[in-house]
């Protein structure tokens, strides 16, 4: 009989289950930027994918091992031999008979298991508490500007006001607003342009005269003070990098790849209420009758129309 050896490592076969469980982690990942059904997808693909590693890496201690019966030769008939011949009292077991108990493996996936566990519970509610704001509560809030009075029919205010009054200075936005009066079917028309610039982020100026004299303000001294100031702008341009648009947000010159983002906005009550801000890619014609051409919030600098915006498939929250 062989000695008993053990210097063979005993690896499992090739398996297409890691790469899977790979693709699952990296699912959940992208999903916390994307969305909560792709972090569930990336989440079920690991899961699924990982019990079959597992299950495939196991396949050999499941196994049923026959042995044949021990067969040994009847002894000699005379005197008993001396004690030091013969064999082992103990037979050595063979390599098979081994792995029937690997008890060294169970404790090793034992205390990998409890580390895991352990693990998880320490870093998921961490990781929570890092990635879980960015996803809640990102819907922009609703922006009272004050009676439409204010506003003017056919002449631009530049409009300052807080998003987030509890933030402070933080949240402080410009919105350029011109009243267009009715439509044709008589609903109340309102252009409201973002000034943030198209190319990098850069705050847009009006590009004519602003009259600071007769600036107003709306519920002053609150935290929900708003600044209306009349302009009488030409264009608006960008002081950073030169970007131009004309006074429908169209871009005319400069490094910008689309127009100026624009805000929805409501009447109640006799108030003009800005609600979400969206991307524009361009505008055809002016006023009441313009045609927007309108695209989900993007980010300055990406496209969202034409060959290019296919290099941005994902918007990260706003």
């Amino acid at each position: 009989m062989e000695p008993n050896r053990h210097d063979e490592p005993h690896q499992p076969g090739a398996s297409l289950w890691p790469i899977g469980f790979a693709i699952g982690i990296v699912g959940v990942l992208v999903g916390l930027i994307v969305s909560w059904p792709a972090v569930a997808v990336g989440a079920a693909i690991a899961v699924f994918c990982g019990f079959m590693w597992v299950r495939d890496a196991g396949s050999g201690y499941r196994d049923v091992i026959v042995h044949e019966p021990e067969r040994r030769a009847a002894p000699p008939r005379g005197p008993a031999p001396p004690a030091t011949d013969g064999r082992d009292a103990m037979p050595v077991m063979s390599d098979e008979e081994i792995e029937r108990f690997p008890r060294s493996r169970f404790l090793e996936a034992s205390t990998l298991g409890l580390g895991a566990l352990i693990g998880g519970i320490v870093t998921v509610p961490v990781l929570g508490f890092m990635v879980v704001p960015a996803f809640v509560d990102q819907d922009e809030k609703d922006i009272n500007l004050g009676p439409l009075e204010n506003f003017p029919e056919g002449q631009y205010q530049i409009a300052t006001f807080f998003t987030d009054p509890e933030a402070g200075e933080v949240s402080r936005r410009t919105a350029f607003v011109r009243n267009n009066g009715l439509t044709k079917d008589g609903v109340p028309s309102c252009t409201i342009i973002s000034n943030r610039c198209a190319h990098l982020g850069c705050p847009v100026q009006p590009g004519g005269p602003v009259a600071d004299e007769d600036a107003k303000k709306v519920n002053e001294g609150q935290s929900d003070e708003v600044t209306i100031i009349p302009t009488q702008p030409a264009n608006f341009s960008c002081p950073c990098h030169g970007g131009s648009y004309d006074t429908e947000g169209n871009r005319i010159a400069g490094p910008p790849v689309r127009g100026l983002d624009r805000y929805e906005f409501a009447l109640r009550n006799g108030d003009l209420v800005l609600i979400d801000t969206y991307s524009v890619s361009r505008v055809e014609g002016t006023g009441a009758e313009a045609e927007i051409h309108k695209y989900r919030l993007a980010g300055p600098g990406e496209h969202v129309d034409g060959l290019e915006s296919l290099l941005y498939p994902i918007q990260a929250p706003h």
